[in-house]
């Protein structure tokens, strides 16, 4: 027999040592994201939903201009136009999220809105005129009735606004991934410049729709309320939701594949789930757990017959 050397035994285990190391700051941004459809209903109100949007972005935008001020400054003006047709896409993505999580659960918000993973392969065949896998087919009805289901978990009854505004913001989404893949001034342009300017002018529109008459309350009064509560949400949708979330993405990109980070993100609706039902009590029911489990069946099942190709 041929002994093993005791470096090579160990060097499976160093590399599962740091694909973990890897792995785990990726999840935390998916506990996170799961986490923040719970901290912006605590903040948000009907009234102050744009007040808020532009605080929660005005507070981490000059950290991302300082850091990529070098970069910006070689964008051309193509690259501006296309990311600014982003930022513009991208503002409807956060309005209907936020109005929607106000007059929805949490669970229901974070389960809703992971439909996108299927919607966006959907869309994608019908641009390019593919056949997506029937095996994905199968798991994109899976969802469907799950979130059907879901949406019911009380009796079935005409599902709530919240609800329909997270189904258009998960529409919104697919249109943003697609523009992003479609739009070919964009393409070259740096990650961090790219979601500068989007958020640049998503903050525009939130700062235009906040001084426009019958809008709600005011950035400035809504500050003024914030308590300590308040101020932490906000923080915490602010620099972890968005900030820290960016950056963990870009720098685990460079470390491991685009799909491993898109695997780990897909658990973002699970937390979600779990974060209401521990924290806000939410009693999806007995239809409603069905619902949730066939909705995260569907959405993993779809994401690995994407890759799958046409059948």
């Amino acid at each position: 027999m041929t002994a093993t050397s005791p470096i090579a035994a160990s060097a499976p285990l160093r590399t599962a040592r740091r694909a973990w190391l890897t792995d785990l700051p990726v999840l935390l941004v998916a506990v996170v994201w799961g986490a923040s459809y719970l901290a912006a209903k605590g903040i948000t109100t009907t009234h102050t939903v744009v007040a808020v949007l532009v605080l929660r972005f005005a507070v981490v935008l000059p950290a991302l201009v300082v850091a990529g001020w070098s970069r910006l400054r070689a964008l051309r003006p193509a690259q501006w136009r296309g990311a600014g047709l982003l930022g513009l896409v991208l503002s409807g993505i956060f309005l209907l999220e936020t109005y929607g999580v106000v007059h929805t659960s949490a669970t229901n918000a974070g389960l809703i809105i992971s439909l996108t993973m299927i919607f966006t392969p959907l869309a994608e065949a019908a641009v390019t005129r593919t056949r997506p896998p029937r095996a994905f087919l199968a798991a994109a009805a899976l969802s469907v009735a799950g979130v059907v289901l879901l949406t019911q978990g009380a009796g079935f009854t005409t599902p709530s606004p919240g609800d329909l505004l997270m189904l258009l913001a998960a529409v919104a989404r697919t249109v943003h991934v697609l523009a992003m893949s479609r739009i070919k001034a964009v393409r070259s342009a740096d990650s961090l410049s790219l979601t500068t300017v989007q958020l640049g002018s998503a903050v525009l529109v939130f700062a235009l729709l906040a001084a426009a008459p019958g809008t709600g309350a005011s950035p400035w009064s809504v500050a003024l309320d914030f308590g300590v509560r308040e101020w932490a949400g906000l923080v915490f949708l602010s620099v972890f939701c968005t900030l820290f979330a960016f950056f963990v993405q870009m720098w685990a990109v460079r470390r491991t594949s685009p799909s491993r980070v898109s695997l780990l993100l897909g658990t973002e609706p699970l937390w979600a789930a779990a974060a209401g039902i521990a924290l806000a009590g939410d009693r999806p029911g007995l239809l409603g757990v069905a619902g949730a489990v066939l909705v995260l069946a569907g959405t993993t099942w779809g994401r690995r017959a994407a890759g799958a190709g046409p059948r």
